[in-house]
Order: structure tokens, then sequence, then C-alpha cells
């Protein structure tokens, strides 16, 4: 090949490459990610019905939204179980790409990383059945021992209620327990170690449906409604504009709409 065939056939190669790029074919690899076309997705594979085990396999809400995203986004994923305390955190110490974790959008976790909002939800409820305490609202948890995972945004809700409200109301404090998982949250309430337990709508749902009606959601509306977020390490402009651009794609086709709708979530715009 002469050098003046080989210098068109290379323009025309990268003519060819910048048309893909532009109809965003390749849009994958535009992302940062820490294995370029790989994208680690962290999660706790122990809160259904965002993400737990079938098998060997993760299943759930996050799952599949993540692998709707990703395969807009042109990149493979791989799922990491990460024990909640590490999810945000393990974002600025580069050991997963993104958190797709059933997460509430705060401020706190903003100040340590970036987020997409994916879905509205809420906070209900458990009780054990037959208790004598039926809490209906937030309100209703002073002087109550109310059991959260570790490092959930209702740990400090409930601190700040309870020295914001309970206290002022001459009623007593709400003794937080803080447990590793929501399981374990869920075996000290039917134990009668814990009264209640705050969970997200969906995870208190089939809570109630896993312990067959040994638990029960006393609140009939949710409690600190939020909206839920992926993340993804602060700064990653490249990679939280591919999830954007992917989460307006997977509106369009209507996926979004049908898994959120299975899981029984509220949209967001």
């Amino acid at each position: 090949m002469s050098p003046l065939i080989a210098s068109v056939f290379r323009t025309g190669a990268r003519a060819g490459l910048a048309a893909l790029l532009g109809a965003g074919v390749l849009a994958g690899a535009q992302a940062q990610t820490l294995v370029p076309g790989t994208l680690k997705v962290a999660l706790e594979a122990t809160y259904p019905p965002f993400e737990s085990y079938d098998g060997d396999k993760i299943v759930g809400f996050d799952p599949d939204l993540t692998a709707l995203l990703t395969r807009e986004m042109k990149l493979k994923h791989t799922l990491v179980d990460t024990k909640f305390i590490n999810l945000v955190p393990g974002l600025a110490a580069n050991q997963h790409d993104a958190v797709v974790s059933g997460l509430y959008v705060t401020a706190e976790r903003l100040a340590q990383a970036d987020a997409v909002p994916y879905a509205n939800t809420g906070a209900l409820i458990l009780v054990a059945k037959d208790s004598k305490v039926q809490p209906k609202t937030e309100k209703d948890l002073c002087g109550l021992k109310v059991g959260l995972q570790a490092g959930t945004a209702w740990v400090k809700q409930l601190q700040t209620l309870s020295s914001d409200y309970c206290k002022s109301a001459g009623k007593a404090a709400v003794n937080v327990m803080e447990f590793p998982t929501a399981p374990e949250v869920s075996q000290a309430v039917m134990a009668r170690n814990v009264d209640a337990q705050m969970e997200i709508a969906g995870a208190a749902k089939m809570i109630v449906e896993r312990t067959k009606g040994r638990m029960a959601i006393s609140s009939p509306d949710l409690v600190y409604p939020q909206t839920l977020g992926l993340y993804v390490k602060k700064g990653n402009t490249a990679l939280l504009k591919a999830f954007q651009d992917a989460m307006v794609a997977i509106k369009k086709t209507g996926e979004y709409d049908a898994l959120i709708k299975k899981y029984d979530l509220s949209p967001v715009k």
C-alpha cells in the first residue's frame, strides 16, 4: 500500500469512527470506568426486592435497572455484593464504578459522590404480628426501640425527630438501634427485642411476605418520602452523563415505566 493510499485509508477510518461516536454506538467507551468497557456495580444483596440472591444470581429492581442502563451505555457490567456502609465510600477508594443499591439521595451522600435519581419511594413501619404498639407515623415512634440497618438515612432523621419533637413534646426519646443488615433487624423485631422496624416500602412488603405474616406493616402511609439514586465517584462527569443519557433512553422505550410498575415504585421525571 502506497503512503498516499495508507493516509487516505487512515483518514477514512477516523471519519468512520467519528460517525459511530456521533451516533452514540460507542458511547460506552466514553464512560470512565476502572476497567475500560466494563462497569463494576456495587450493591448489598440482602435487600429484596431491590437486590437479593436467587441461587448464585443477584436479582431484583437494581440489577434489572443496571442491565437496561449498561445496555444503552454499550458496557458490560459486573455486580459486586458489598457491605452497606462501604457502598458510597468505595467509590472514592476506586473499589467500584457505581452504586445501584436502593440508596436515598441525601446531602450527606452528595458530599461524597454524584447521583442520578431513578425512582421515588418512602419508608413503612413494621412491627411483630399482634404487637401491642402500632405506630402509624414517625411521631408514634417516641419511646420505642426502633431497629434500622446501619448507615441508612433514617438513623439521623429519627435522632432529629427524637431531639426536636419527642423531647419537646414531653415524650420519651426514640431508641435507635442499628444492625448490620435489614434481615437482622426483622429477626430482632420478631424476637421482641425491638419494637419496630423502619424499612423502604418495597422491602417492607417483601419482609411481610417472607416472614409469612410474623411481621406486619403498621403505618398506612409512607414515612419520610424520598428519591432513590445511583451513585458514581464525585467528579466522574463522563460516567455521570452516560448514566443520565441512558436513563433518558430507557424512558423513551417504555422499559423504565414497566420496571417501575413491576416493583411498585414511583417514577422520577
